[in-house]
């Protein structure tokens, strides 16, 4: 079954036989990830389509994709040639999944499916649409329901998961061994953050809770794994009453020393699949669920009174304590380290005319990065978008698209590593050669607006929000605007993107505060021109107290030159220029002492004063 066609019909079959109308595919796995195990890349399998954010719909006479900006042009590409028609979120006229799953049924009778060489008409259309409740958060399932029935009294079935069925070739649920986070480097013990989650959970009015985000469990336990590609995580449950704590497991990834590790801190285990069974003999009077992490389907296996509120893990593990702070600082020095050895590489290369091409780049600076003490992996696949490839937002070269890069134009590059103190994520946008006025204004305008954000002084509890105009202004006083975030938080040597902090245009109401790690990372896009995005990872510290309240700045942790030369310098302000004079000199100061005396001197002219 290697065609989408195929898969598609297999599907289809199945669907005639549990009369559905319609099913959905989603990007999460059975703990709500971002990032899944490829056990679960079921959208991916049955679409083609590969980016880590989009829903697959099928009916029985069609196929459509939901994704979002970063994805556009990536998925048109991907989706070329199948069945699947894309869906772009946020644009006008783009119907929601439960309005377009309502019009192809209504007109199904008048219409065919084709499968291989055989085509029938869909017949009395069922009104039954099919997810599987174990993909699916409560919150999300129960929005999607009402939707549904407002949409000609559509009904939602949870309990089916077709791909158990007609994916034959599935991989399996992952089985990598999991190692132990040293304290010295999580900077807490696991004793005294189950204490303090034990301690919120009372607050909450609830007796205990169950984990399920992978994130959250690695953190909690002070344990990862490699389960996940690029985010070192264990696929796992956890499960914590007032006087046990239960890892939900399969225990052949657990070595001698993590089973012992987990005895001596009281961790019981059990096997992954007795999750919904440890529910049902959860012994407490209430149980705090989170609807939007929490699967539908173990959200209904609970039997004890459900307290329906946040997880209070997400707003502990974001805040970072004072040995992750300085993991972090290392981590980027070495990462930066990497990145100097790589730009200068790279300018040779280009001076040379030696061949490079965007898969090149990938192979150069990943090894560079893995030459660090304490690399681990990258945090996520290397994003080298030469020239019109730079558009596409989300772009990850193939063989197939692998491009030579040439001396003119930009380069744009966003990438990062995983470090065992620390995880990276940067942005830089490198000119390769000459470059036309656009690119050069285009660059500026980008420049201006990571400077605005980067400068900002804001009083504590300011929502990311808030403050997301800072990094747009510029751009939008010209009619331009970019529809990704502005910025995400970044885990501990755990997810690259961690919230549920962000920079965005959308209300997100997380108030930042002293010890988040968040990107600024603005950018613009000119489909089959060029892309531009300048990006560090900044750490929230303290400004000053004054008798309105206490106000936060920002801290770059990043340390990597920003390339001056696209820069057209009439337009930058003067506290602009000081801004970016004076972060090259931290960068200068930081790297230098770690640099060979050829490398210091490509630094300090990378640094020079604008």
């Amino acid at each position: 079954m290697n065609t989408i066609a195929q898969r598609l019909e297999a599907l289809r079959e199945l669907m005639q036989r549990e009369h559905l109308g319609a099913f959905i595919f989603p990007s999460t796995d059975a703990h709500q990830s971002e990032y899944v195990a490829d056990h679960w890349k079921g959208r991916e399998w049955i679409s083609g389509f590969n980016g880590s954010a989009g829903t697959a719909v099928v009916t029985m006479t069609g196929a459509a994709l939901w994704t979002d900006s970063r994805y556009f042009l990536a998925a048109e590409e991907q989706l070329r040639g199948t069945e699947f028609q894309l869906m772009k979120l946020k644009i006008e006229g783009t119907p929601t999944i439960a309005e377009w799953i309502q019009e192809q049924l209504a007109g199904c009778g008048s219409q065919v499916a084709t499968y291989g060489s055989r085509v029938a008409t869909c017949g009395s259309p069922s009104t039954e649409v099919g997810i599987d409740g174990m993909l699916y958060s409560a919150a999300s399932t129960e929005a999607l329901i009402k939707d549904l029935r407002q949409h000609g009294g559509l009904t939602l079935r949870t309990n089916l998961d077709p791909l158990r069925l007609i994916w034959h070739d599935r991989p399996a649920i992952p089985l990598s061994p999991i190692e132990i986070q040293p304290q010295e480097l999580a900077g807490e013990s696991v004793q005294s953050k189950i204490g303090r989650i034990r301690k919120a959970l009372r607050e909450k009015h609830a007796d205990g809770m169950l984990v399920s985000a992978l994130d959250d469990i690695a953190w909690t336990l002070n344990l990862r794994g490699k389960d996940v590609h690029r985010t070192p995580v264990f696929v796992a449950y956890l499960l914590l009453s007032t006087t046990t704590v239960t890892l939900y497991i399969n225990k052949e990834k657990l070595s001698p020393a993590v089973k012992a590790y987990l005895q001596e801190n009281g961790i019981q285990v059990d096997d992954y699949e007795n999750v919904k069974k440890g529910l049902k003999d959860y012994f407490e009077q209430t149980i705090l669920l989170d609807p939007d992490e929490t699967s539908y389907v173990l959200m209904k296996a609970a039997v004890r009174d459900v307290v329906r509120e946040t997880s209070p893990i997400p707003a502990m593990k974001i805040v970072k304590n004072e040995a992750e702070i300085q993991g972090f600082h290392e981590a980027m020095v070495r990462d930066g380290v990497a990145m100097v050895r790589f730009l200068k590489w790279l300018d040779t290369a280009m001076a040379t005319q030696k061949g490079v091409t965007e898969m090149g780049v990938d192979e150069k600076l990943t090894a560079l990065r893995a030459e660090q003490e304490r690399y681990r992996d990258l945090s996520f696949d290397t994003i080298a978008g030469y020239a019109e490839h730079g558009a596409i937002v989300h772009y990850e070269a193939t063989p197939e698209t692998d491009m030579l890069l040439q001396p003119k134009g930009l380069l744009l590059l966003d990438s990062g590593a995983q470090y065992q103190d620390g995880t990276t994520d940067i942005t830089r946008t490198i000119a390769l050669g000459p470059l036309t006025d656009e690119e050069r204004r285009v660059y500026t305008l980008v420049l201006k607006g990571h400077i605005a954000l980067a400068r900002a002084v804001f009083p504590e509890r300011t929502a990311g929000t808030q403050l997301d105009v800072l990094a747009r202004q510029y751009m939008w006083r010209e009619g331009v605007n970019y529809l990704h975030g502005t910025g995400h938080g970044v885990g501990s040597y755990l997810s690259v993107h961690e919230g549920p902090h962000q920079f965005r245009m959308e209300w997100k109401p997380q108030p930042l505060l002293a010890g988040m790690t968040i990107t600024d990372e603005p950018g613009i896009y000119l489909p089959g021109r060029f892309g531009v995005r300048i990006e560090n990872t900044l750490l929230i510290v303290p400004a000053m107290e004054t008798e309105f309240g206490r106000y936060l700045k920002f801290e770059p942790l990043t340390l990597c030159p920003i390339d001056k030369r696209p820069i057209v310098t009439d337009m930058l302000s003067d506290d602009e220029r000081a801004y970016l004079n004076d972060y090259h000199q931290l960068v200068l100061e930081h790297l230098s002492p770690h640099l060979l005396p050829d490398e210091q001197s490509w630094l300090r002219e990378a640094c020079s004063a604008v």
